[in-house]
């Protein structure tokens, strides 16, 4: 059950952050919920990968280039997910960030 209300609140999370955010473009409900589903497995299963691969990178730039590897996680999802668009480094940076504040907003009132 847990799984489901945590699919839930991604989807949203993925709703709101195509609506606020220009250059990003989810077709409809269905396309958020196969996002949210695509970002969460790439996210638990290639993210660490990339994460251990590039840590010397990410230890000189202090840590920033852990934004590279979530617009990258982004960029992958927008190509294996039809109906998903993500137009510029920027947007997907600015989505991945108002999918993780709106997740964790939405997390907290669930918890």
């Amino acid at each position: 059950m847990n799984l489901i209300i945590r699919l839930i609140v991604s989807t949203l999370a993925v709703l709101v952050a195509a609506h606020l955010i220009p250059g990003v473009v989810v077709a409809n409900f269905t396309t958020a919920v196969v996002v949210a589903i695509v970002l969460g497995i790439l996210n638990t299963f290639l993210k660490p990968v990339l994460q251990i691969l590039a840590l010397p990178i990410t230890i000189l730039t202090l840590g920033l280039f852990y934004f590279v590897i979530n617009v990258l996680i982004i960029y992958l999802a927008a190509y294996l997910v039809s109906g998903f668009r993500v137009d510029g480094f920027i947007a997907a940076l600015l989505f991945g960030f108002v999918v993780s504040v709106v997740s964790a907003i939405l997390g907290m009132f669930l918890d």
